[in-house]
């Protein structure tokens, strides 16, 4: 794939970002792994295919999804049920309506977004979840449940609660014994910051303004460092050889193959059933309908998911095709966006090779 070489290198030549790995595969066989620039500038340290990465809003999919796919396999959840009837203290404030698929389809009515870690930053460590709880359960709706579409952090961050209160485990911790070591899905976790992080090749991320350092083995997310790294929406940190192990298992289980060793195919199924009116499936993406960032080459069937640091997965069903982009195109700084008109290239230069292959 000289094509696809040429923009990866381009990529670092007109400053997309500083480092990445891209992984590429086709009916279970990875065509395509390979590790371009530096993780980290000061040093210029290269990037290698086993660099790990912040992988920010893949947590969604990637976490917290799987954590509830798990739960409700195991008859402990179910995707109508209400939210209520796992967290009782969420039957107010118009609350009450919101099921945990409306919360995965980003369909809840809750904001996208709010600066919660500026007042959680003065707090004492175990005053912050509880408070950041309060918080959501505080926080008022923008519209009725089930309305309108917004994606939100704040939908994950209850669905992290919804997790622990029906595993009695922390999200981190279930998701290790129930999810990722049964797959063998490593390296795959979260960084504990009341804990020193697991020694790996960090690539870095941002310089920080608020923390006053350079972001290396710790969560880019303000809201999800705040309270100690384990958050719903954000705190998974991996490699692209890691999600794979991952992506093909959700990809068997989905075409019913005995490859698949954990997720039932009809599990998987519900959860890549497209929402109407959602442009998403519960707990993934959808390709948009104008402009998609994985480009041309995938059907509007395609499940994946972006990562504000500059991570992102695609997953073409019927091929069995699948296309992982690890960067880290928030260092030095988030303001760099570049990657926006990247991403469509560079999957449609992969797809192109692998859909050509025989």
């Amino acid at each position: 794939m000289s094509e696809v070489d040429r923009l990866m290198r381009q990529a670092l030549s007109d400053g997309v970002f500083p480092g990445a790995v891209l992984l590429a595969a086709r009916g279970g066989e990875v065509r395509l792994h390979a590790a371009y620039g530096v993780a980290r500038l000061i040093d210029r340290r290269p990037v290698t295919t086993a660099t790990v990465f912040d992988l920010a809003s893949l947590t969604k999919p990637l976490g917290t999804t799987l954590a509830v796919m798990r739960l409700c396999q195991d008859g402990r959840l179910v995707p109508e049920q209400p939210l209520a009837d796992v967290l009782p203290a969420a039957a107010g404030g118009g609350k009450c309506g919101i099921t945990i698929a409306q919360l995965l389809a980003h369909t809840s009515g809750l904001p996208d977004y709010r600066p919660y870690y500026r007042d959680l930053a003065p707090l004492t460590a175990s005053e912050r979840r509880p408070r950041l709880r309060q918080f959501l359960l505080d926080e008022p709706l923008l519209h009725p449940p089930g309305d309108k579409v917004l994606y939100s952090d704040l939908d994950f961050m209850l669905l992290d609660w919804v997790v622990e209160t029906v595993a009695g485990l922390r999200l981190d911790r279930f998701l290790a014994e129930q999810v990722y070591g049964p797959l063998q899905a490593a390296p795959l976790f979260f960084v504990d910051l009341e804990r020193p992080p697991p020694k790996a090749a960090y690539a870095a991320t941002e310089q920080c303004p608020w923390r006053g350092r350079l972001l290396e083995g710790e969560v880019h997310d303000d809201n999800a460092h705040v309270v100690g790294g384990i958050a719903g929406h954000a705190g998974l940190f991996g490699t692209a050889a890691a999600i794979h192990v991952m992506l093909e298992e959700l990809l068997a289980a989905y075409h019913g193959s005995p490859a698949a060793r954990l997720f039932r195919s009809e599990v998987v199924r519900r959860f890549w059933e497209p929402v109407s009116g959602a442009g998403k499936t519960l707990g993934f993406d959808l390709p948009s309908a104008v402009d998609p960032s994985c480009g041309r080459f995938f059907p509007p069937d395609s499940v994946g998911h972006l990562g504000f640091t500059g991570t992102s997965f695609w997953i073409h069903r019927a091929e069995q095709a699948l296309v992982i982009l690890l960067t880290n195109r928030v260092h030095p700084s988030r303001e760099n966006i570049a990657i926006r008109q990247f991403r469509p290239l560079i999957h449609d230069a992969v797809m192109q090779g692998l859909l050509t292959e025989s």
